[in-house]
């Protein structure tokens, strides 16, 4: 894969490794995350508020925190004298950054989101001169001329015997990679298979942050529950995971332009001023 400086991973968990993508196309996978126009209007670079985010921004206060800043607005429901740490002013920015990262994620004439590879061994990945490929196992996604998104496909019974090598040699010799996302079904929570790929990040000493899918199958009481267990265990229990959970929806779109504005963020192509990350 011939990308550039920075990649960002999304790992995705089910069987042994989920396919259940939470970001964007979710349910098929990292396209969703992109805007491919009908027509590809021209567009300049410089800083522009994109027709979806435009309509998000006229909303009422409480929508538009409701579908920019899930957690926000599920953290209301506690108690404030009894309120544990959901970490979300660590990653925090203001509107406008998430609008600039939104731009990024629109394809234009000038700025390309190109499908270039599916690999099926690792040494298949880096020759972007081949033809597409027809396998679904890493789908490479180049964001313009600024990084290059790679989605890996769930580990289950259907898988081929050699997917998890191919995955482990992936994740230990890709030195470029800037995070890996684990997503994980906010209905269920982590399960032992979801363990399974928290625990190769963690050996190999991967930064990597969980996305919690699904996030409108659930009633709030559900959620919060969920939310509170799995920020307990990201606290308890690992050293690599980013400590703020990102939730999202692909059916109500709730999360989705924060997780870009993160993902612009660690890539070094936006620097989030309200964010106590860097």
């Amino acid at each position: 894969m011939r990308s550039p400086d920075r990649g960002v991973r999304r790992l995705a968990a089910g069987g042994y490794w989920r396919r259940k993508m939470a970001g964007l196309r979710f349910r098929c996978g990292i396209g969703g995350l992109f805007k491919v126009p009908a027509t590809q209007q021209r567009r300049s670079r410089a800083y522009s508020v994109s027709q979806d985010f435009a309509e998000v921004l006229r909303k009422p206060k409480r929508q538009l925190t409701k579908l920019v800043f899930p957690l926000q607005e599920l953290e209301r429901q506690l108690a404030p004298d009894t309120r544990p740490s959901l970490h979300l002013q660590l990653f925090e920015p203001s509107l406008e950054d998430i609008a600039r990262a939104d731009d990024l994620f629109t394809a234009t004439d000038r700025h390309r989101i190109e499908y270039l590879s599916s690999a099926v061994r690792l040494e298949h990945a880096p020759d972007l001169l081949r033809p597409e490929g027809h396998t679904k196992k890493m789908n490479f996604f180049k964001v313009g001329k600024y990084f290059t998104m790679v989605d890996m496909p769930g580990y289950g019974y259907r898988a081929p015997e050699d997917f998890v090598d191919m995955v482990e040699t992936y994740l230990k010799e890709r030195r470029n990679l800037m995070r890996t996302f684990l997503l994980v079904d906010s209905a269920v929570g982590i399960q032992k298979t979801d363990n399974i790929a928290i625990e190769m990040c963690e050996e190999f000493a991967l930064p990597y942050v969980i996305v919690l899918t699904k996030i409108d199958k659930s009633s709030k009481g559900r959620l919060l529950k969920q939310v509170l267990q799995i920020q307990k265990f990201v606290d308890t229990q690992t050293q690599g995971c980013f400590p703020q959970l990102f939730a999202v929806s692909a059916v109500t779109y709730s999360g989705i332009h924060l997780l870009r504005c993160f993902i612009a963020h660690i890539t070094g192509n936006l620097k989030a001023n309200d964010s106590q990350f860097s």
